[in-house]
Parts: C-alpha cells; sequence; structure tokens
C-alpha cells in the first residue's frame, strides 16, 4: 500500500513533535516523516497519516508517543566520536575538578541524549584505561526507550565499533558472531534513565554534576528551545563544572551564562 502525507496533517505531527521533544522538522524534510512513520502505519494495519495522527491524539496509554519518539529521533552515534573531546576531559577537566574538589576523586557525568550507549561507555572506558584512580558515576538519557534498552544490552555492530582502538578492543569487547559485546566493567559505571530535556524537570540524579556531554543534539532545536535546553542544563552542573557540545555546535547567541574555553582546539563552556 502507498501512504501520502498531506500537508496538513503533516503540519499537525511536526507541531506535535516539536511540542513534546523540542525537535524542528521542515517542510523540507517531509519525506522523513513520511519514510520512518510507514512501518508503524503498516504494524497498526493503518489506511494512512490522517488515521495515525487519530491514533495519537486519542490512544488511552501514550505507548504510541514512545513509538513516534522511536521513529523520529536520530540516533547516528558510534564510540569515541568526536576523540578530541574525550582527551580534553580527561587531561583537562578531570585535574582541574579533583583540584577545584580539594582532591577528591569522584566525578559526576551526564551523558544527556545518550542514543544506544557508546558516549557513556567510551566515557567509561578512557577513564578505567588513563585514570583509574578517579571514580566516574555516568548517567546516560535518552527519550527513546527502545535504544536505552540497547545500551542496557551493550551488544554492538561493527559499525558502532568501528573507531574503537585496538588495545580497547582487545580488552573491553567480547565478539559473539557479527556482533561485540561491552565487557560488564565497562557498564558498571553508568545508569540509563529516560529524560526528555525539553518537557522534564531534572531530580536529584541530574542535580550537582561536574560535567555534561550533550553532544550533536541542540542542532535539532530552535533558537527558544536552545535557550530553554541549555538554562537546565546549566542549572543541573555545579559552579565550576563543564558543558560539551558537539564541535560543530555553539552557545553563540544562545546563552552567556557560560564561559567558553579553548584547549587544544576544542571548546568548551565552563559554568560561571
Amino acid at each position: 500500500m502507498e501512504y501520502t502525507l498531506s500537508d496538513s496533517t503533516f503540519q499537525e505531527l511536526s507541531r506535535i513533535i516539536e511540542e513534546r521533544t523540542g525537535i524542528h522538522i521542515p517542510g523540507t524534510k517531509k519525506y522523513l516523516i513520511e519514510n520512518r512513520l510507514i512501518r508503524v502505519l503498516e504494524e497498526n494495519n493503518l489506511k494512512g497519516y490522517d488515521e495515525y495522527l487519530y491514533l495519537l491524539k486519542y490512544s488511552p496509554n501514550g505507548r504510541e508517543y514512545e513509538r513516534l519518539y522511536d521513529a523520529i529521533t536520530t540516533n547516528e552515534t558510534y564510540f569515541f566520536r568526536e576523540p578530541m573531546q574525550f582527551d580534553l576531559f580527561v587531561d583537562h577537566i578531570v585535574p582541574r575538578t579533583i583540584e577545584n574538589r580539594g582532591g577528591e576523586r569522584s566525578m559526576r557525568v551526564w551523558s544527556a541524549a545518550s542514543s544506544s550507549g557508546e558516549e557513556p561507555y567510551t566515557l567509561s572506558m578512557v577513564m578505567k584505561e588513563r585514570r583509574p584512580d578517579v571514580t566516574l558515576d555516568i548517567i546516560g538519557s535518552d527519550i527513546s526507550n527502545k535504544v536505552l534498552a540497547s545500551a542496557e544490552r551493550a551488544v554492538y555492530s561493527s559499525y558502532s565499533i568501528r573507531n574503537v582502538p585496538e588495545k580497547y578492543m582487545s580488552r573491553y569487547f567480547e565478539a559473539k558472531g557479527k556482533d561485540f559485546v561491552l565487557d560488564p566493567s565497562v557498564r558498571k559505571a553508568v545508569r540509563f534513565r529516560n529524560f526528555n530535556l525539553l518537557t522534564e524537570r531534572p531530580g536529584m540524579d541530574f542535580m550537582n554534576l561536574d560535567v555534561v556531554f550533550c553532544r550533536n543534539v541542540l542542532i535539532y532545536f530552535d533558537i527558544k528551545t536552545k535557550q530553554q535546553v541549555v538554562s537546565m542544563l546549566y542549572d543541573c552542573l555545579r559552579p565550576g563544572g563543564f558543558l560539551i557540545i558537539g564541535s560543530s555546535e555553539s552557545l553563540h547567541n544562545v546563552t552567556r551564562a557560560f564561559r567558553p574555553m579553548t584547549i587544544d582546539k576544542v571548546v568548551i563552556y565552563e559554568k560561571r
């Protein structure tokens, strides 16, 4: 069956998506919604996107919204993505944090929009390898229960591990068929939670953090939503804590609450 997404239904779906997730989908990318929701329509035996919109609005248990989040969120991630940021974390942020904390060798880190876990697990591996004297408590969060379940399983494809250095592969991954299973010693430093950056208020798990990684997320938001999310992340950090965003992103024209710093050609943001 061929499905056609009308402009009016697209506008209503995109409004709901932006209202609930902050993700803005312009009319030029209508095809993204069409392609990503086809399977949902087929599984529900729906005749078109109009029926899906009705199901979304009047589903009694809210499960359809979870499936919508799973369908429209982009989960492009892999281990050791933007590795210079991990080097900066270990070589500069960790010692600075220890010094500011009076020598205390423990840190709390939030990997926001952590998808299937590659980012927080990379942090855990790097710290085990290079700073085993520091205890790292990492919380990873995402809006999609599907990717969080994948993160908990910690079983990865060759695509996800393609940038992992050989010494990390040999120590922390076990090949099983075509997949690679992450070592439990790496997994134990990371906890995962479902969290909507736009609509939820952070609890104690997300407060007084030393570092927040929120990489390659803000690019999907308009300026107002960026400001809202960054303000929330600011409140979650302790004074002197750091926010790390994607190398292609910037807080220019978003906020002046953070002090930008460039170290080894990497830009990070310190809470004033």
